[in-house]
């Protein structure tokens, strides 16, 4: 005996959104939930999902696309917890650890921070595999775990559970597979869907734009944080985001254990400059959206709050947060050519040599290396001297050694010094420093 007919038709949407024409509220509502239920085939998503990414979806489609994304599965509540929540999420960099510092930080002003993260593929890490490379630490907590943890220590860094928008969870992995994962209302309503349904109340964006990250135009990253800010007010929920630079890596580490080591540092005081401002930016903005723009987070850092809650959280999830991190059985250094100025160091060449080393993974599912990484002894900006070690590549797997400095062959550029002097090598130094990590902050 066959089941109630369906409202639609797939073919018919496919067509529709083929042919330029929008798609009306019911019909995107039975398209998500029938691809969830396994009524629409992949093969026939994938024709929609090309469609969409090549005639778009205008802000109503794209917001009924995301409602019904998060209502594919459940939803989390987070107001009976008694203090207001806030979330970050980032597209994603090399070398962005700022959520390892950062969650942590906001907490220690009395904000839940219910941080749902994920691991990485490609050449951009994965918060989830940089905390699993902590002895002991566990990323997968049920429902019940994640909120005694946010009421107990007011942060949790977790994967988010199966039940967290389904019909996204399917999509992200056709999109990966067909070519469509440019598509800006997509990319803008997988995030915005598994957010909303994550339940805080407010929400700051890190937009990623550069050679580093997914979007590699100003304009492109513009968009991007402007749909999901809009997407995230239409549900009632406080959003920000800034939009940041990922021309160069972040910070002087990029890789699972070494961007533990480098956050642990940031939370003793210390760090990169760029690392800890981003850290900063983003804190303001979390509190501020939380409801205490009068908090002070470079106070937290100084005076080792923000490191106690880092460490309570860590043993929270089984982890020891005093116990030594893995490291890389094997190095190779790459050193300077000539004396100069390191003018660039491109965080996508430095991303894949860490993918290559073991960092990451080409594959879900995939093991990657604690301890394999890239590690930056100067950034751009910096004086060099003639076979100076600029980088330093860490693996366990001395084989995967070649693959990476093909990597890193072009991604390294030393301007030579010239007729200048050490004073003057020094003042272009300055001159010529890392640009503002943050380069816009959009709101509604």
């Amino acid at each position: 005996m066959s089941g109630a007919p369906e409202a639609f038709d797939a073919v018919d949407i496919i067509r529709l959104k083929r042919d330029g024409e929008r798609l009306s509220d019911p019909q995107i509502d039975w398209v998500i939930d029938a691809y969830t239920r396994g009524v629409v085939a992949d093969e026939q998503m994938s024709a929609l999902a090309m469609a969409v990414c090549i005639r778009g979806l205008d802000a109503a489609e794209i917001a009924r696309w995301t409602a019904a994304m998060v209502a594919s599965g459940t939803q989390l509540d987070f107001s009976n917890l008694g203090r207001r929540s806030v979330d970050k999420h980032s597209t994603g960099g090399v070398g962005d650890k700022i959520t390892l510092p950062l969650a942590p930080l906001v907490a220690s002003f009395g904000v839940a921070v219910p941080q749902l993260s994920g691991r990485g593929l490609g050449y951009t890490g994965g918060t989830l595999d940089k905390l699993e490379s902590i002895p002991g630490w566990r990323a997968d907590l049920s429902t019940v775990e994640m909120l005694a943890q946010l009421r107990s220590v007011g942060v949790v860094i977790c994967a988010p559970g199966p039940g967290l928008a389904p019909a996204d969870r399917k999509l992200y992995a056709l999109r990966d597979a067909t070519g469509t994962v440019e598509s800006i209302p997509l990319i803008a309503s997988s995030i915005m869907s598994k957010k909303i349904a994550e339940g805080t109340g407010a929400l700051v964006l890190d937009v990623k734009v550069g050679s580093g990250a997914f979007m590699t135009d100003l304009a492109d990253a513009r968009e991007l944080a402007s749909a999901m800010v809009e997407l995230g007010e239409e549900a009632g929920l406080v959003t920000v985001a800034l939009v940041t630079d990922m021309s160069t890596p972040l910070g002087r580490t990029a890789g699972n254990a070494l961007e533990v080591r480098e956050s642990v540092e940031v939370l003793a005081g210390g760090g990169p400059d760029d690392v800890v401002g981003l850290t900063l930016a983003l804190a303001r903005e979390m509190l501020d959206a939380a409801g205490r723009p009068d908090a002070d987070p470079a106070a937290a850092l100084a005076d080792g709050r923000a490191m106690d809650v880092w460490r309570a959280m860590v043993a929270a999830q089984g982890g020891d947060p005093r116990a030594p991190l893995p490291r890389a059985r094997h190095t190779e250094q790459v050193l300077a050519p000539s004396e100069g100025i390191l003018r660039s160091l491109d965080a996508h060449g430095v991303g894949v040599a860490a993918w290559r080393l073991g960092a990451g993974r080409a594959r879900q599912g995939e093991a990657v290396q604690a301890g394999a990484g890239v590690e930056m002894h100067v950034k751009p900006g910096e004086v060099v001297r003639a076979g100076q070690p600029l980088l330093t590549l860490h693996t366990d797997t001395p084989e995967r050694f070649p693959r990476a400095l093909a990597a890193l062959a072009d991604a390294v550029v030393v301007d030579a010094a010239g007729d200048l002097g050490a004073t003057g090598l020094a003042r272009e130094a300055t001159a010529t420093g890392a640009a503002r990590v943050v380069l816009e902050r959009i709101s509604r």
